[in-house]
């Protein structure tokens, strides 16, 4: 299937609405508890179960509209996938919250593998947006994979050392301000390496 851009806004409600909502739906629920076959759930984890399948029809309905998911989200949807159910399945919020870190871990690990191998793992996914010099995406991957160790530690400390509400308002809006703060911030790495599109005009023609 052919990639279809979509409106911008309508690809960032379906990226970040099912966040959205987990986050509204434990405030709800969070000091609530639920009785389903005998066993009892905190309102965590009946979020959590409601969550999944929001992720799946999201990612589901980009996938419809635009024809394609990058495997950075398809990596998101597994893991919410399997460790959210884990949580459900074993009654136990642990597994959820160590989502984050795997995640991040991946990323992490793969853009370091490329490194290794002398190759920009980030260039493949984001060229088509970002066009860059080689030594320029060389910078920016070693950042980012950096970078994504770093929340990897930082959930990991947060969610072993903090309360769920830390955690959870850590994970709406911690993680995506960081996230967008870092790149923000490789904005002269960006003018610095970028390419102009060749249908730019010379000002000296």
């Amino acid at each position: 299937m052919a990639k279809t851009k979509i409106n911008p806004t309508l690809k960032m409600v379906l990226e970040m609405g099912p966040i959205v909502l987990f986050f509204i739906g434990y405030l709800k629920l969070r000091d609530s508890s639920f009785t389903i076959a005998g066993n009892d759930y905190q309102g965590f984890i009946i979020v959590t179960a409601a969550f999944i399948p929001l992720m799946v029809l999201s990612s589901g309905i980009l996938w419809k509209l635009t024809g394609h998911l990058s495997k950075m989200q398809i990596a998101t949807l597994v893991l919410v996938i399997v460790f959210g159910s884990l949580s459900v399945w074993f009654n136990d919020e642990r597994f959820f919250k160590m989502k984050p870190t795997i995640i991040y871990l991946l990323f992490g690990g793969m853009l370091g593998f490329g490194l290794l191998r002398g190759k920009s793992y980030l260039k493949v996914v984001m060229e088509e947006v970002l066009p860059m010099q080689q030594e320029g995406w060389m910078i920016l991957t070693r950042r980012l994979c950096g970078f994504f160790l770093g929340l990897a530690l930082l959930n990991e400390l947060i969610w072993r050392t903090q309360s769920t509400d830390n955690w959870v308002y850590f994970k709406t809006f911690g993680l995506t301000a960081g996230v967008f703060i870092f790149f923000m911030s490789q904005s002269a790495l960006f003018q610095k390496y970028g390419e102009e599109s060749e249908d730019t005009p010379d000002p000296a023609e």
